[in-house]
């Protein structure tokens, strides 16, 4: 028949088991390094609303249009708008078109409508810097009072570029 250990050797054994597993073996450690990197392309997207006059009837008319950038931060950019697809037009002297009749019209780039609004960088465009977000410039057009013009419908088409 065997014998039952004694109860003060149990607690004994378990003692020593419970100081050995507090020993804990040193934890080895290894190291290395990698490159981060991303390159930031300059972009801009720009839309336009239409810039419609009312009813021309020989007085002074005027309306506006609204261009929409978005350019990456910091990009620093330029808008310019075209002479329009009217034969024989100008930055400086835009015309819409009713078959061959003609209707002269200027866009400018300020509120007072003084400043010609064109298409040569660092002339008559118009500079800004992307932020990032959508960012708003006002296109103010003005027919110039008392200009006989046949009557009918009268178009163009202004082309916006921004240069970035």
């Amino acid at each position: 028949m065997a014998r039952n250990p004694p109860v003060a050797t149990i607690c004994l054994i378990a003692l020593a088991a419970s100081a050995l597993s507090g020993v804990q073996a040193q934890a080895a450690t290894s190291t290395a390094t990698f490159a981060v990197s991303v390159t930031v392309q300059s972009s801009c997207q720009i839309t336009a609303t239409a810039l419609g006059f009312a009813s021309y009837n020989g007085a002074l008319d005027v309306a506006s249009s609204t261009l929409t950038l978005r350019c990456t931060g910091t990009t620093s950019y330029n808008v310019g708008l075209s002479a329009g697809s009217t034969p024989g037009a100008a930055v400086t002297s835009r015309q819409m078109a009713n078959g061959t009749a003609r209707l002269a019209y200027a866009l400018y780039s300020d509120a007072g409508r003084t400043v010609n609004w064109g298409d040569t960088v660092g002339t008559d465009t118009v500079a800004g810097t992307g932020n990032g977000s959508a960012q708003t410039l006002t296109v103010y057009g003005r027919i110039a009072a008392g200009l006989l013009v046949k009557p009918g419908a009268y178009s163009d088409t202004i082309i916006a570029t921004v240069t970035y």
